[in-house]
């Protein structure tokens, strides 16, 4: 059984990293593509620009900055929900706005979680633990 990619859009190197090991310890076999900005995001999901040659197929989940280069969070999600191909992608925004216009507009375009990142590293590693858990492994998505 092909297990889903998981879709991490992080521009931050170092919040990259924190991902990488916090989801090594789940133990997930789901192999975890990372993209720079939310352009990136839609040509993976499109199979577009330097994705033109990747097998198709949805990931198990996106894990989504609000703050990404060329084209932010937000936008993505939207473009993400306006699509009947991608829009039952689990969408998790993974992020460190507080704000309350960006979690209103997140649930607004219907994102299915909204994680502010935790600034404590044990605690960052335990959310993305549990996300990698949740999402990639016990929530069922839809045939595609």
């Amino acid at each position: 059984m092909k297990l889903n990619d998981i879709l991490l859009a992080e521009d931050s190197i170092s919040d990259v990293e924190l991902t990488m090991a916090a989801l090594s310890e789940s133990n997930l076999a789901n192999r975890l593509v990372v993209v720079k900005d939310g352009v990136q995001v839609l040509q993976y999901l499109e199979c577009t620009g330097q994705y033109s040659g990747r097998n198709s197929g949805n990931p198990a989940v996106i894990l989504l900055d609000i703050k990404t280069p060329r084209m932010d969070g937000i936008e993505v999600l939207d473009s993400i929900k306006k699509n009947p191909v991608l829009k039952h992608i689990p969408v998790v925004m993974l992020t460190s706005s507080k704000e309350d216009r960006d979690l209103r507009r997140a649930y607004e375009l219907e994102v299915n979680a909204y994680v502010v990142k935790p600034v404590n590293f044990l605690q960052f590693v335990e959310a993305l633990k549990l996300i990698g858990i949740f999402w990639a492994t016990l929530n069922e998505l839809p045939p595609q």
